[in-house]
């Protein structure tokens, strides 16, 4: 990441406050960090990234901080913005609903002079004031998703969520960050885990908002979810669904050989097919996605990923989708044929009938899934002559 700097006598720390209509606690939050500054011979700077339609910037001004206007709402999309016009050697990120107490800044930077690369607030491992945190967002929202991220990512965050964070300089600019949204606080967790930076976390106190909460508990909470299964979609979702696909291509085939599916077992036959459908679509679903999370710098293309990033290789499933679709075709129009030949009378295989639309099916999801992944890919192979 790239950010905009200034010879001269540059700011030791700048601190990164996005707002959004906080008239009633942009002061308080602005004093408290000058505080800090005072008291700790601190060269500082603070920068207000603001969004609001109320008094927030005009008071921001008033007592001396930098406000700048992103040109996207979000609250990714702040931060973003006001790393490049950011100039301190350590970078402080807080909310500016006074929720977070900026005198507690110090015990942010001192990991990071003692050689830390990223310090996080944790609101889980000090102290939540009552009435500051609604029970479904402290004993399920934030343990769920600390948690998800944890797994998933091999980590081991008390709180991913929190909003009060500090980073060297150096490493933020070895992060790629690119969330607008209220998911770039898990992005910039994972992307630090992934540069193996060296992370801390120190115990903080968070307090009760003033102003009503902008938060959408199950909105904002699905962009996080969303954004991990983003940046993991294979041992996520593909994984899950191959023993999905597995389950049902199996139940089928034992039913089909045991024989008279019709007169017996035909329910679960079509569940197999059910099964077996669905699985493989969700399946070719987790490589695009994993496919986009590469070209987009998500992730590295290591592993399996790089088989189906191959313009060869794609070309070969849309050979093998295109063969399995018209498989089934023909299956379906020779059913359709003795049909006819025996004057309309009892369609009596059924099963050939569900293979046909399996086959059939199945060749189309993958004919697609190969369509769509040379697109994704167009842009990449350009890029590279």
């Amino acid at each position: 990441m790239n950010t905009a700097g200034s010879p001269g006598n540059l700011p030791t720390v700048s601190v990164l406050l996005p707002a959004l209509d906080e008239e009633l606690t942009i002061g308080n939050c602005i004093k408290k960090i000058q505080i800090v500054f005072s008291e700790n011979s601190i060269n500082g700077e603070i920068i207000v990234a603001d969004a609001s339609t109320d008094r927030t910037a005009e008071i921001a001004t008033s007592l001396g901080a930098t406000v700048i206007r992103p040109e996207k709402k979000g609250y990714g999309n702040a931060y973003l913005a006001a790393f490049k016009k950011a100039h301190g050697q350590y970078i402080v990120l807080g909310d500016a609903d006074d929720t977070y107490d900026f005198l507690e800044i110090p015990k942010l930077l001192v990991p990071l002079k003692n050689g830390a690369d990223f310090v996080i607030g944790s609101r889980f491992k000090g102290t939540i004031c009552p009435g500051s945190m609604t029970p479904l967002h402290r004993y399920i929202g934030n343990p769920v998703l600390t948690w998800m991220v944890n797994r998933v990512f091999h980590t081991r965050f008390s709180d991913t969520h929190s909003g009060f964070r500090a980073i060297t300089r150096q490493a933020l600019d070895r992060l790629i960050l690119n969330s607008g949204g209220m998911e770039f606080a898990s992005e910039m967790l994972i992307m630090a885990s992934r540069e193996n930076l060296r992370i801390e976390e120190v115990p903080i106190t968070y307090y009760p908002r003033k102003a009503p909460s902008k938060l959408h508990s199950f909105a904002d909470g699905w962009r996080h979810v969303r954004f991990v299964l983003l940046m993991k979609p294979l041992p996520f979702i593909a994984l899950p669904a191959i023993i999905f696909a597995a389950v049902g291509f199996l139940l089928m085939s034992f039913f089909y050989l045991k024989g008279n599916v019709e007169s017996s077992h035909l329910h679960t036959f079509i569940l197999g097919a059910i099964m077996m459908m669905g699985g493989i679509q969700v399946v070719v679903s987790a490589l695009l996605m994993k496919t986009y999370s590469v070209i987009h710098g998500y992730e590295r293309k290591t592993g399996v990923i790089e088989l189906f990033m191959r313009y060869h290789n794609l070309e070969k499933f849309l050979v093998a989708g295109a063969f399995l679709a018209l498989f089934g075709i023909l299956l379906g129009l020779n059913i359709f044929v003795r049909w006819i030949s025996e004057n309309f009378g009892f369609l009596s295989q059924i099963s050939e009938a569900i293979i046909s639309l399996v086959l059939i099916t199945t060749g189309l999801q993958i004919f697609l899934f190969a369509v769509f992944q040379s697109m994704m890919l167009l842009n990449e192979s350009n890029g590279q002559g």
